[in-house]
């Protein structure tokens, strides 16, 4: 039988119509069983969602340290040089062959202690010579001193003139100003003669050796010094600070003695400790600065002349000052913040006013009470009310061998 086209069609349509409504059908069922499913996969044993209990309990760590309460210094910082407290360039007085030297260079000596010797013997001739011509005309004037009184009495009676016993008078009187002067001329020879013996005029460190037994030496050459010898001490530290604190150094210097410190950097030794004794009269110009010097009993000789050193000057001093670590400082929006650990091992953050940093530590004026615990590493990761770690800071020497 033939079916007509219109027929077919209605069938194949009916038929597409079946499909979907049995795929409907299905995916209608799979999506309700998932909604059964999917609460039951979403959950614990205690019905909660899994991770819900772990945030809540998620600590992050930290490294804390106790707020400190101290005297804190009130310092001004710089960079200074040594000097060495006076400075003495050796030269001869006298000129002659240099004979012998006392001292190793770079040896500590004491004040008079023998350096050189100068070929003596050309100062001991003169010495002869003056002494010999002393000895002359002391005998010339013990004569005519005899003269004069002889003659005194003859004048008296009439035996000689008076122009005679006149001339006697002032031949005697020259012979005794003759002394004088070879007096003068045998002080002047054994001057010369000490002169030939160098001796050190100051206690210090000597330097190096400039001129060399048998040469000539020159007196008071001023191109060609013997040696100079430092005084290290004690010592000097020079430094310079702006114009800007000149007022606030004048009015503590008004009240005491103030104390500086000198550090030699990458040296592990200690502070030199020192006083501050000099303030220039005068602002350089160019630089806006005021030169100051302080000394240093420098007893160990930590201090060397032309080091560079860290100086810091100490005005006056904070007492009960509230300190933190420096890195405990935060900033933000609203100004600087700390984040204190609560006894709850919980972070708080809280705002704080803070001062001067002296030696890796801030003061902190406002904000936080002595006792108080704060975060010094970690305050990244941390919120208001979020649960904190402590952890314990490395050793130095573990921190090394973790950088190693």
């Amino acid at each position: 039988m033939t079916r007509h086209p219109a027929t077919n069609r209605m069938h194949r349509t009916d038929r597409n119509r079946s499909h979907v409504s049995s795929l409907f059908s299905g995916g209608l069922k799979a999506f309700l069983v998932c909604l059964l499913v999917l609460p039951a996969c979403s959950t614990d044993s205690s019905g909660q969602p899994p991770g819900k209990d772990s945030k809540k309990a998620q600590a992050f760590p930290v490294t804390v340290s106790t707020a400190a309460q101290k005297t804190i210094p009130l310092e001004l910082h710089a960079i200074g040089t040594v000097q060495a407290y006076s400075t003495v360039a050796i030269k001869a007085q006298v000129e002659g062959t240099l004979d012998n030297v006392f001292f190793q260079e770079g040896q500590e000596v004491k004040k008079g202690a023998l350096l050189f010797t100068i070929d003596p013997r050309p100062f001991e001739v003169q010495l002869k010579q003056a002494e010999a011509n002393l000895e002359r005309d002391t005998a010339l004037a013990e004569n005519a001193r005899l003269q004069v009184r002889r003659y005194e009495d003859l004048v008296g009676k009439g035996y000689v003139s008076r122009e005679q016993y006149d001339q006697f008078r002032a031949n005697a009187a020259a012979l005794e100003r003759t002394l004088l002067a070879d007096q003068a001329n045998v002080d002047t020879a054994k001057l010369q003669l000490e002169y030939c013996s160098i001796r050190s005029p100051i206690g210090g460190m000597t330097g190096n050796l400039l001129v060399h037994p048998g040469n000539l030496v020159k007196a008071n050459d001023a191109d060609h010094p013997l040696l100079v010898v430092n005084q290290v001490r004690p010592i000097y530290a020079v430094f310079s600070f702006p114009a800007t604190n000149l007022p606030e150094i004048q009015r503590y210097m008004g009240l005491k003695t103030l104390k500086v410190e000198a550090i030699v950097p990458d040296r592990a030794a200690p502070a030199a400790l020192g006083t501050l004794t000099f303030l220039d009269n005068t602002v350089d110009p160019t630089t806006g600065t005021i030169q100051l010097k302080a000394q240093f009993p420098n007893a160990s000789k930590t201090l060397w002349p032309g080091q560079f050193v860290n100086v810091a000057l100490t005005l006056t001093s904070q007492p009960d000052a509230v300190v933190v670590p420096t890195q405990a400082i935060q900033a933000g929006q609203n100004g600087q913040y700390v984040f204190i650990v609560r006894p709850d091992l919980t972070a708080e953050l809280r705002p704080v006013v803070a001062g001067r940093a002296v030696n890796g530590e801030t003061v902190v004026e406002k904000g936080l009470a002595p006792g108080e615990q704060v975060v010094t590493d970690g305050q990244l990761r941390l919120t208001p009310g979020a649960k904190v770690e402590i952890k314990t800071s490395p050793s130095p020497a573990a921190a090394r061998e973790t950088t190693e």
